[in-house]
C-alpha cells in the first residue's frame, strides 16, 4: 500500500482547529520541519500540542507560538523559548510540564493501547495533585494516562512507499513513539525508497502505525548552540 502524499494539502488533510497533536523531535533534532511549516501556513489555531520542548524563537513549534497557533503546550523543557516564556506569565498560554520518561512513556502507551500505567515518577511533588496513587511492594506511584491526540507528526531519515520507517542517530528520540498513538500519523522523512527496498531488519518502525508519508527536502536541521561570549 503506498502511503506517500505529495502535496501540504494532502499532508494536513482533516486538520482543525482546537486539536490535540504530537510533534516528535528532541530540542532541534528530528523535528518534523515540513509538517510545522505546512501548519504556521494556515489560519488554525488553538492547538494542544505534544512535544518534548517547544523549540526555540524562529524554528520548531516557537514558529506555531508566534503565530499564536497554541493554546497548551505539553512538555518536558520550555527553557530555551521567550516567546513561550512570554506568553506564559502573561496567561495566554496552557502548559502541563511533565517528566521526561512519563511524556515517552504516555506516548508508547497511546502507541501499544494501553489506556493508563503507574510510575513512581513525581509522587509527593505538584506533578501527582488529582491522580490516584497506589503502593506496590513498599513502594508509591501514581497513575499516568496515555495521551489521546488526534494527528502524530513524524520525522524520519528513511522510508519506503508502505510507511516502514529507519531513524537517524539521535534523531531517532520521540520519533518512534509517536508512530501509531494518534489517530493520524503523519510522517515527513528525508529518503524515500521502493516498497522493499529497506533491509527489515533495520526498520524501526513498521508501516502499520504510519498513515500518510511525505517525502521532504532542504531540511535546514538547525542545531542548538550555547554562546557564553562574543
Amino acid at each position: 500500500m503506498n502511503k506517500q502524499v505529495h502535496t501540504k494539502e494532502e499532508l494536513l488533510a482533516g486538520l482543525e482547529s482546537g486539536m490535540t497533536l504530537m510533534f516528535g523531535g528532541f530540542g532541534l533534532c528530528g523535528i518534523p520541519e515540513k509538517s510545522i511549516g505546512f501548519i504556521s501556513e494556515t489560519n488554525l489555531g488553538g492547538f494542544h500540542c505534544i512535544s518534548n520542548n517547544a523549540g526555540v524563537d524562529d524554528f520548531g513549534l516557537g514558529i506555531l507560538l508566534n503565530k499564536k497557533q497554541v493554546h497548551k503546550m505539553t512538555a518536558s523543557y520550555v527553557g530555551e523559548n521567550g516567546e513561550f516564556e512570554r506568553q506564559l506569565i502573561a496567561g495566554e498560554l496552557q502548559v502541563d510540564l511533565i517528566p521526561q520518561g512519563t511524556l515517552a512513556e504516555r506516548c508508547r502507551a497511546a502507541q501499544a493501547g494501553i489506556p493508563a500505567f503507574y510510575t513512581p515518577a513525581g509522587y509527593g511533588t505538584e506533578v501527582a495533585e488529582g491522580k490516584e496513587s497506589r503502593n506496590f511492594n513498599g513502594k508509591d506511584y501514581i497513575l499516568e494516562e496515555a495521551f489521546v491526540a488526534d494527528f502524530a507528526f513524524v520525522k524520519a531519515w528513511k522510508a519506503d512507499t508502505a510507511g516502514n520507517l529507519i531513524f537517524k542517530a539521535t534523531a531517532r528520540n520521540f520519533n518512534p513513539l509517536m508512530c501509531g498513538a494518534a489517530k493520524i500519523t503523519v510522517v515527513e522523512t528525508e529518503e524515500l525508497y521502493p516498497e522493499g527496498a529497506l533491509n527489515p531488519n533495520e526498520i524501526h518502525i513498521p508501516g502499520i502505525f504510519v498513515n500518510r508519508l511525505y517525502h521532504g527536502s532542504a531540511y535546514e536541521k538547525r542545531i542548538e548552540k550555547l554562546t557564553v561570549q562574543e
